[in-house]
């Protein structure tokens, strides 16, 4: 059976340099046999987690239920069922895009959190893997130490039940208003995709 491989952008720019880059690593795990799909964050109906922490009350492995009804319980549901997970946004004022934080808030279901306990437990191990993209004006080895993006996609892709596997910071990418991956960048997503997908 093909592995399923899933990319989750967070991202403002269609066809922007982190789109693309997802794009190349599914096609490097495309390459290796697994199916893919590219999920863009921005079209989808995310509402804001209000914090009121039904998800955690309920002890287990399985996430808990949110209140909110939108399209996030159909994006947790494609998540889990992936054997490989892409996570890409790139760096807005020093850290991921908002409308990745939004989705990073709603991941809550995936922690035992019971009122009384200080701190919540989370349900799933980090087993599957996964890769992170971002990319930052600044030059990549800067912008891996002085932006919060990888530590913040790094905690996104635990929660979610994966490990990190690869990642990709592409930087000094607002030279050009049609700024692109560089062919040593794109070379380097098709390997973290066949990776992905165990090939």
């Amino acid at each position: 059976m093909a592995k399923k491989i899933i990319a989750i952008t967070g991202s403002y720019r269609r066809g922007g340099v982190i789109e693309q880059a997802a794009e190349a690593v599914l096609a490097g795990a495309r390459e290796a046999g697994a199916e893919t799909r590219l999920i863009n964050l921005a079209d989808l109906k995310i509402e804001f987690c209000n914090n009121c922490r039904s998800c955690t009350q309920e002890p287990g492995g399985k996430r808990g239920a949110c209140v909110l009804r939108d399209e996030m319980d159909a994006l947790l549901d494609a998540a889990d069922a992936a054997d490989g997970i892409v996570l890409s946004a790139p760096v807005n004022c020093f850290n991921v895009t908002a409308i990745f934080r939004r989705f990073m808030e709603r991941l809550l279901p995936y922690a035992y959190w019971p009122w009384g306990a200080l701190a919540p437990k989370m349900r799933l191990r980090t087993r599957r893997p996964a890769v992170l993209i971002t990319s930052s004006a600044m030059p990549s080895l800067f912008g891996r130490v002085a932006t919060g993006a990888m530590r913040a996609l790094r905690g996104a892709a635990e929660g979610l039940g994966f490990r990190p596997a690869g990642t990709l910071f592409i930087g000094m990418a607002s030279l050009r208003k049609d700024a692109a991956p560089s062919p040593g960048e794109l070379k380097k997503a098709r390997a973290l995709g066949r990776g992905l997908a165990g090939g």
